[in-house]
């Protein structure tokens, strides 16, 4: 359990597919270029590949958790993590279906 605390510390936000291509180096990555309304897009790698072509992904807005610190995957930097639900095999993005602005923060 965590406290209500705690949950006030995760900051999701909408975020805005820019770009998404194959991990260089990892069959089950990819690399996505999000918009989360700061002045630059943000780089985060997802362990989506095998669920999703990278051309499908573009345009779409999802939900990703933006205060991670960054880490390398596979020798690439990941500034986030985009929040997916797991069912059974296969693998669904979080995707919002209203339009909103990138950066609008998840409650």
């Amino acid at each position: 359990m965590i406290t209500f605390d705690d949950w006030q510390k995760v900051e999701l936000v909408t975020a805005r597919v820019l770009e998404a291509k194959t991990h260089p180096d990892a069959d089950r990555l990819l690399v996505l270029k999000l918009e989360i309304g700061e002045e630059e897009p943000r780089q985060v790698v997802a362990g989506i590949r095998g669920h999703y072509e990278p051309e499908s992904l573009v345009g779409k807005l999802v939900v990703a958790l933006v205060n991670l610190d960054p880490v390398k995957l596979r020798g690439v930097e990941s500034a986030g993590m985009v929040l997916a639900v797991k069912d059974g095999d296969a693998v669904r993005l979080l995707t919002v279906d209203a339009e909103v602005a990138p950066g609008r923060r998840v409650t």
